[in-house]
């Protein structure tokens, strides 16, 4: 008798095994005779037998749960001994059909997804891995070790990135809650009470979650770079910079404080980027790259930036960015930078004056007349100004215009306080006037 004869006769003989365990409901017998067929095939180097094998004892009536998990984590065993890629993609082919719908061997699946996506890539498939990836939402599943799931979740956002579906990045990158990385890895994991769900211990190759956590920011500075959101790119950086280990070498933590300054500038002027500015100063780290913390504080003090002095300063450090981590600030950075320094000077006019010249507040933006009310104009569609253009006189008024109630309230706050002075100084003109009579008196 050959080779494959021996084979077939091995296998018949734990065909039968198995149906007398199956239908004793004997978990552990069936289990075994199961996972013996698949190592006899995988022996024998009989792949096509051995996909045959998976899907003939999953369809089998009864088939017991155990024995098909079992099956299931035993053929993934085999896919990286696989002789070819063909070979690979059939059998993680077939061992997703056997596991689709089956709840007890949903993480195999998303697994084997994974993999499959994984492959899909490396031949240059972005959009068909995409798909795969979108398909399994590991969000939903109990079992699943928690950095497995962020894991999986970031790898589909990366996977929408490269092929520019920012929608969707978008909709992925929720799911994770930012909170989720803040949380104390040391504390001792409660035990599963009877009835929960025991988790599974995530394999070796998951990163750890300080690890995810830069991971998600960095995709994060990809999804908010698509749209020039310099605040969010500040904030994902900032976040980056608090990890420990970054915090630890200065080789990683100064080219990424550089970045935070940087886009601290580019991001528009409100509440949150004047309240991230302020706390950027006051990080000590900051005197180790003293042109930056220089760069801040102007951007800091209400005094006119002049655009010439301030760009040939820094245009080298500005250019140098392109080779440090993160890459360039982005091809329109260059433009941006000057339009949020024509911005800082007309919000400090508007601190000094009430009234200006169109003329005057041109020679003080270094800017043609046209351009200033362009820039002016803007700022106050935005809202974030408050003025008036008088064009026939050729005048600004930064003043609001006071609705007549308020006059009217501003008035009588003043009249009140008028005549609690007059009181209080009646009063004391009148206890003065006590005191000398008293002493007066013999």
């Amino acid at each position: 008798m050959g080779e494959s004869g021996k084979l077939e006769a091995s296998i018949d003989r734990l065909l039968n095994e198995e149906k007398q365990m199956r239908l004793a409901e004997n978990v552990a017998g069936t289990r075994k005779a199961a996972t013996e067929i698949l190592q006899l095939c995988f022996e024998a180097k009989d792949w096509k037998l051995l996909n045959e094998q998976i899907l003939n004892l999953s369809k089998k009536r009864g088939q017991l749960k155990q024995a098909v998990q079992s099956m299931v984590q035993q053929a993934m065993q085999y896919i990286d001994q696989t002789p070819d890629i063909e070979t690979r993609i059939e059998l993680i082919k077939t061992l997703n059909n056997v596991s689709a719908g089956k709840i007890y061997v949903e993480i195999e699946r998303a697994r084997l997804t994974r993999k499959l996506a994984k492959i899909k890539e490396d031949q240059g498939q972005i959009a068909e891995a995409a798909d795969l990836m979108q398909e399994v939402a590991v969000e939903t599943f109990g079992a699943m070790a928690k950095t497995e799931k962020i894991a999986f979740i970031l790898e589909q956002v990366r996977l929408c990135l490269d092929r520019q579906d920012y929608v969707r990045a978008q909709i992925l990158s929720r799911k994770i809650n930012p909170r989720v990385f803040d949380a104390d890895t040391k504390k001792d994991k409660k035990k599963p009470k009877e009835g929960e769900n025991i988790v599974e211990e995530a394999p070796a190759d998951i990163p750890s979650l300080l690890e995810l956590k830069r991971i998600y920011y960095e995709l994060m500075i990809r999804y908010y770079s698509h749209n020039n959101e310099y605040l969010e790119i500040c904030r994902s950086y900032k976040a980056i910079y608090d990890i420990p280990s970054v915090k630890e070498t200065p080789e990683q933590w100064i080219p990424v404080l550089r970045k935070i300054c940087w886009f601290l500038v580019l991001a528009p002027h409100d509440p949150m980027q004047s309240s991230l500015l302020n706390a950027t100063l006051e990080d000590k780290n900051l005197s180790e790259i003293p042109d930056f913390k220089m760069l801040l504080k102007q951007v800091v003090t209400m005094e006119v930036i002049q655009w010439t002095s301030l760009w040939n300063k820094y245009k080298d450090e500005f250019e140098k960015e392109t080779n440090m981590v993160g890459g360039s600030l982005g091809d329109k950075a260059g433009e941006d930078l000057k339009l949020r320094i024509i911005e800082h000077n007309i919000l400090v006019v508007s601190k000094y004056y009430s009234r200006i010249t169109l003329k005057r507040l041109a020679e003080l933006l270094c800017l043609s007349i046209e351009e200033a009310e362009k820039y002016l104009s803007e700022m106050v569609v935005s809202k974030a100004l408050i003025a008036k253009i008088d064009r026939p006189s050729g005048i600004v008024c930064f003043q609001i215009a006071k609705d007549s109630n308020e006059i009217l309230n501003s008035w009588a706050v003043n009249l009140e306080k008028l005549l609690d002075l007059v009181e209080k100084s009646c009063h004391q003109i009148h206890k003065e006037t006590m005191v000398h009579k008293a002493a007066l008196r013999p």
